[in-house]
């Protein structure tokens, strides 16, 4: 941690970001022979071959746009650390990382280094997962009137909302090479399957270096089969059964004509036939 580059998401919670970057500041001061900040939408105009360490003080959002140029540089020496200042901060829950400064600070301070893989949609990166369905309502539709004042409430709040509101969708699945066709009402690739910061998963044990990608498909639009659903993968029942399925791939292609999804919870509008990747290991973190 000599040379690093600290970039700011001041939408992901400004005041909270402001009060991060002072802090930072601090902590760079004493650890580095040189640092700078800059915010997020400075992110491509800088060289990433100038830092070793790379600090996003942000969301999920803000991590993806980091993640991704860190792929499109090929600079996969860089090491990335998450200050936490988004509605979600996924990945950091995953990581270990405290939604406390302080305490992450002080995990960056053990410098205890893990390689992650990374996602490829359609060209696009994603560290954590891509939804249909359900999944996708929530996280697109999801008023941001309803984020400021809930907080990552909002979802669950959003999330009862529209389980009320399922709908089924035909989908053909290819997964290493195996054909699946089914009807779902939410279908999940995932990284991370963890949800509502580490809570629960829609994966068993799903790992962030394990090289598998995590496949939940949700096979009823009954409300009420949906929250017994739910209630088990809350207590740990992952089962296949006729209400959902879990299974695992390598590559994966969904054929499509046109769908909304979000990935690592950005909107998307994908028109053509999705083909999903792995790249193993390649990302490298500041973790717990």
């Amino acid at each position: 941690m000599k040379n690093v580059l600290v970039v700011s998401n001041y939408n992901a919670g400004r005041k909270e970001a402001l009060a991060h970057k002072k802090e930072l500041h601090k902590f760079l001061l004493k650890r580095c022979q040189r640092f700078k900040f800059i915010s997020i939408d400075e992110l491509n105009d800088v060289t990433v071959d100038d830092y070793d360490t790379i600090f996003a003080i942000g969301g999920d959002g803000t991590v993806n746009r980091i993640v991704e140029l860190i792929v499109k540089n090929n600079a996969f020496d860089k090491v990335l650390g998450i200050v936490s200042c988004g509605t979600a901060n996924l990945l950091a829950a995953k990581l270990g990382l405290s939604q406390n400064l302080i305490e992450t600070l002080k995990i960056f301070d053990n410098n205890n280094i893990k390689e992650i893989d990374v996602m490829q949609i359609n060209g696009k990166i994603s560290v954590l997962r891509c939804g249909f369905g359900f999944d996708s309502d929530i996280i697109c539709k999801t008023p941001q009137s309803l984020k400021n004042k809930f907080g990552y409430f909002s979802y669950f709040i959003a999330g009862i909302i529209f389980a009320l509101r399922l709908n089924l969708k035909a989908y053909n699945i290819i997964y290493d090479n195996k054909s699946l066709d089914t009807n779902a009402s939410a279908l999940i690739i995932a990284n991370a399957a963890n949800m509502y910061r580490n809570w629960f998963s829609v994966a068993e044990n799903c790992r962030l270096n394990d090289g598998i990608l995590d496949i939940f498909i949700l096979k009823t639009d009954n409300p009420l089969i949906f929250f017994i659903e739910f209630l088990r993968i809350l207590f740990g029942f992952k089962t296949d059964s006729n209400r959902a399925l879990y299974l695992n791939a390598r590559n994966i292609k969904i054929q499509n004509n046109w769908t909304v999804c979000h990935i690592d919870g950005e909107k998307n509008n994908l028109k053509n036939d999705i083909e999903i990747s792995l790249l193993p290991q390649k990302i490298k973190v500041l973790c717990k």
